[in-house]
């Protein structure tokens, strides 16, 4: 987002650098400098943008069925060839700050990926504890830090925790993330808005604060693993080409929410216009062409590519790509020393005021080692 995860890194190892714990809207954690000054202005329900004339080329999914029936939770995924990437909204809509969320999904190139099962949801509670129980798997956010990893933070800093959305109670200008993000000691995915909150009645929400490692952890006890970048993208399009959202180029239809994203002014006011108040359970909203739900909004998901802004002029200068697997490194100008991965889908904090992502060709981006509440994962399984 030209907002929360373009212009931000929530690093828990800069955070235990810092000299004082600051719980609250100034919250002791390292953050990326923002680049906007200004507050975005007010907006409603986001409007369609059209795509570029030209830029997008029909999908042309493989003709073959499944090779048997699916895995339980999972939907098949046929493959083919498709147009990646972002409709760039900039010459029309220049002045909304959060519809600037394209930038590094251009060049529409064009991709083949083969045939595979997807989680038709994400990642629930209930299945991330039956996967703790099995195995004693101790998340990132639960592991108090050593003084061996981080030689120069402070004793006091040396706690365990995760990022949490901490909303102001007035309007704040947007000019630093610092006012809705807090570094809380004890938020976990057990706990996931600090230690005095719990799952009760959370079984069917998403699992959050999960780090890079902690998802490898659960796909490979699943029995399965991450998607790339490119698998996740051709199947949260559903069959659809150069369509803005999941559901094609209108935000709302009918009247209906589609997504569970923000609604009112951002931070500091939520109408729960789309009756959800934060994370929603999975599959509360209607599900993509491949039966896959909330691959818009709800909440981040992790991909196995690693992130450069540069990568897609690379693969549109080869022709079509085939089963691309990201770049062998991370760069992000914004933060050269910080290697990151690719993160899709949006959230519910995404709103055309500061962050537009739940659009289906954007992306996201996180540094590994870092959880937040918004974050979590889906999970992919090769054909045989």
């Amino acid at each position: 987002m030209t907002a929360l995860w373009d212009n931000l890194r929530m690093a828990r190892s800069k955070f235990l650098a810092i000299a004082l714990i600051v719980i609250g809207v100034t919250a002791g954690i390292g953050f990326a400098l923002m680049t906007r000054q200004q507050q975005a202005p007010r907006a409603t329900a986001p409007t369609a943008i059209e795509p570029a004339a030209g830029e997008f080329l029909p999908t042309i999914q493989t003709p073959a069925a499944a090779p048997r029936p699916a895995p339980e939770g999972m939907a098949w995924i046929p493959g083919g060839e498709f147009s990646m990437g972002a409709a760039d909204p900039l010459g029309k809509d220049a002045n909304v700050v959060g519809m600037q969320a394209t930038e590094d999904s251009r060049p529409i190139h064009r991709i083949y990926v083969d045939g595979f099962w997807m989680d038709q949801t994400e990642v629930t509670n209930r299945q991330f504890a039956q996967f703790v129980k099995a195995t004693g798997y101790v998340t990132v956010a639960e592991r108090a830090p050593t003084a061996e990893e981080f030689p120069d933070a402070p004793p006091e800093n040396l706690v365990a925790g995760s990022v949490v959305f901490s909303p102001p109670d007035h309007e704040v200008p947007l000019d630093t993330h610092y006012r809705w993000w807090s570094y809380v000691p004890g938020a976990n995915w057990r706990h996931p808005a600090g230690p005095d909150s719990n799952l009760d009645g959370r079984d069917n929400y998403p699992v959050v604060h999960i780090a890079y490692q902690d998802a490898e952890a659960y796909a490979k006890w699943a029995g399965k693993r991450l998607p790339t970048e490119a698998e996740w993208e051709f199947a949260a399009r559903g069959g659809l080409s150069g369509a803005l959202y999941a559901w094609g180029n209108e935000f709302l239809v009918d009247g209906r929410f589609m997504a569970n994203t923000h609604q009112g002014h951002f931070p500091n006011e939520d109408t729960h216009a789309d009756a959800h108040d934060g994370i929603a359970p999975v599959a509360q909203f209607p599900a993509n062409g491949y039966g896959l739900h909330d691959v818009a909004g709800n909440i981040w998901e992790w991909t196995s590519d690693w992130y450069r802004p540069d990568y897609y002029a690379g693969l549109a200068a080869g022709g079509v790509a085939r089963n691309p697997r990201g770049p062998e490194s991370s760069f992000d100008p914004g933060e050269p020393g910080v290697a990151k991965r690719v993160h899709r889908g949006g959230s519910f904090l995404c709103t055309e005021q500061y962050c537009s992502r739940y659009m289906v060709g954007t992306r996201g981006k996180g540094e590994p080692s870092t959880g937040t509440n918004h974050l979590g994962i889906r999970l992919v399984k090769d054909a045989p």
